[in-house]
């Protein structure tokens, strides 16, 4: 399905190619001040045209077309709409029978009965998470001022030193390839106490949504897998204070599935960019055969540097679900 959450609900439509994409969000509060221009600054985050991100360029500008009134929000469902106008759609002419391997063409043709819309990736696009950060900043804004994101890109291909990232990925661009990456959040200032035990936990709810993001592939709180290399001992983090400071933060700020009130951290994997300029051998239903596909289009080199605003508008919508419920 296309819908989210209990208390800030979210439904999310349109295709890549489509006329429109857009997002519809419910339990959002009236009178909260909002404008077309407070969207701007996590826009601009996920636009492309630097080095390794896609030419596509997209004015993305927010349509508000319902749930706002006199610059404020009346708390009906407000629908954010964004037009696709730059669109090359004969790029994908030849993906309806040949398709693109480590994508989601040929699964979405045998779901859909081949009714999909196969231009950019149609639904299963990542066109689509300029809603998903659209709703990310009405998110932030259903929650306490001081909760503060700070959101990094921290591996490039394998490689941390981040001197480095733009040679990894000019590298990969030469040779007509992609490379993958690992975004990390950190919210300081969000109070003890927010989520559940077991289902609807911190880290079960902010995965749902991460995993949602095309290209994921892995998330991990606090210090993640590493834990596992641990002993008890050296993985503790002691309580210090009344008010929950802990010493160590390896549990990236949950306990029980609950907020503890030390810093949220998560780190999220993306996957290299499956669309890529060198010829790949897949099979090709048209011939029944194996066949070599050259890949047209626009595509990011490494699609996580435009999928950290997306991680962190995840965090925040995880986020007001937690607040709406607490």
């Amino acid at each position: 399905m296309n819908q989210f959450g209990n208390s800030f609900r979210l439904s999310i439509w349109g295709e890549s190619h489509g006329e429109s994409v857009g997002i519809t969000i419910d339990g959002v509060r009236p009178g909260i001040a909002l404008s077309e221009q407070d969207f701007e600054a996590d826009l601009a985050r996920r636009r492309g045209g630097a080095t390794g991100t896609t030419p596509r360029r997209e004015a993305d500008l927010p349509h508000l077309i319902s749930g706002i009134y006199d610059g404020h929000t009346t708390g009906a469902p407000l629908t954010i709409l964004f037009t696709n106008d730059n669109t090359r759609s004969k790029d994908y002419s030849n993906l309806t029978h040949h398709f693109r391997p480590s994508h989601a063409d040929r699964v979405a043709h045998v779901k859909y009965n081949g009714m999909n819309d196969p231009r950019g990736g149609g639904h299963f696009s990542a066109r689509l998470t300029v809603a998903l950060v659209a709703a990310g900043v009405v998110a932030k804004k259903m929650l306490p001022c001081d909760i503060r994101f700070s959101t990094r890109l921290v591996a490039v291909g394998g490689e941390q030193d981040p001197a480095r990232f733009e040679e990894m990925i000019r590298a990969a661009q030469a040779e007509g390839d992609s490379v993958g990456g690992v975004v990390e959040c950190h919210i300081d200032g969000v109070p003890t106490g927010w989520g559940e035990p077991l289902f609807d936990s911190v880290e079960s709810l902010a995965s749902h949504l991460l995993f949602s993001i095309p290209a994921v592939k892995g998330v991990e709180f606090g210090d993640g897998f590493a834990v596992a290399t641990r002993r008890g001992s050296e993985n503790n983090d002691p309580i210090l204070d009344a008010e929950g400071h802990t010493a160590t933060n390896h549990a990236g700020g949950i306990d029980g599935g609950i907020t503890n009130g030390n810093p949220l951290v998560v780190r999220v994997a993306f996957k290299p960019t499956p669309s890529i300029a060198r010829e790949q051998a897949t099979f090709d239903t048209a011939t029944g055969n194996l066949a070599p596909l050259r890949i047209a289009g626009r595509h990011d080199s490494c699609v996580a540097l435009r999928g950290q605003v997306v991680v962190e508008a995840m965090m925040a919508i995880t986020l007001a679900e937690l607040a709406l419920r607490a």
